[in-house]
């Protein structure tokens, strides 16, 4: 090895031999290097196993905000040396995201788009519509608000780009009645929705989770006159790469949405939307 490297890595006397300056670096080097091996082999078993790694993960604010955060307290709590990086899809629905792996998988809702692309879809979940108004709005005194009576009114909704699922849902809703959603105003966020409902602007088609949400500020009645639900569920591409670590969370999501990890009570007088990135 001496002459191999050109240096001289041992001091050799008839008292015996010892390390010289060189050797002792090289012996440093040496164990750093074999401590690194070890790290390297023991990370490569952890990413294996789903215990290591970075996970990049889509997810539409408002239709997730019932599942995401207790399954994202339960991943962290059980996987801390994941790195989950949240994507929030304001932008609009993640296709080209998901094909070129720089996001593994994404909570959201359903839509054509997703399986015009060849995604594949996992519905963890479906609400059924309710008709959000403001409190002292004619409608509030019926148990029940029957579609027909939703065609005449100006209706409310979050941007096209941001939900194109949640409008082409829309279309189906309205589609037996032979008109489109009367949608006046398209709001950018969860909160301007709702001070557009209380400000008294129109009406909108929710669900339970924009209900808990809101808490007493407005006005809830079920919709009748149509059999359609919201379905939110994981979307990810169909030959994509979802590591160990991926399985692992999809596994957190679906025990959340079976009830089987506890879901924390929504804080009524919080505005937020969902989980911050």
């Amino acid at each position: 090895m001496e002459d191999e490297i050109g240096v001289d890595l041992l001091k050799r006397s008839p008292r015996g031999v010892t390390l010289t300056a060189e050797g002792k670096l090289f012996l440093e080097e040496a164990r750093e290097l074999l401590k690194r091996a070890d790290e390297s082999i023991e990370k490569v078993r952890a990413l294996a196993r789903g215990y290591y790694g970075e996970l990049h993960v889509g997810y539409s604010a408002l239709p997730s905000a019932e599942v995401l955060p207790p399954a994202l307290a339960a991943f962290q709590k059980a996987f801390p040396r994941v790195n989950l990086v949240l994507h929030d899809l304001t932008h609009g629905e993640p296709v080209e995201e998901l094909q070129s792996g720089a996001m593994h998988l994404a909570l959201m809702p359903q839509s054509a788009a997703l399986q015009s692309a060849g995604m594949v879809f996992e519905v963890l979940r479906t609400y059924p519509f309710y008709v959000a108004l403001p409190a002292a709005h004619r409608f509030a005194r019926l148990k029940t608000i029957p579609l027909e009576k939703i065609a005449a009114e100006p209706l409310l909704a979050l941007r096209r780009k941001q939900y194109p699922g949640y409008y082409e849902l829309l279309d189906r809703v309205f589609s037996p009645l032979g008109i489109k959603p009367p949608i006046v105003v398209e709001c950018d966020t969860a909160s301007s929705l709702l001070t557009a409902i209380e400000s008294g602007r129109g009406i909108a088609l929710s669900t339970s989770v924009f209900k808990q949400m809101t808490g007493k500020r407005l006005a809830y009645r079920p919709l009748t006159g149509t059999n359609e639900v919201l379905s939110v569920g994981i979307a990810r591409a169909k030959h994509g790469d979802v590591t160990p670590a991926g399985e692992k969370f999809c596994e957190m999501l679906r025990n959340v949405a079976k009830g089987t990890i506890a879901v924390a009570p929504f804080n009524a007088n919080d505005r937020s939307t969902g989980p911050r990135s």
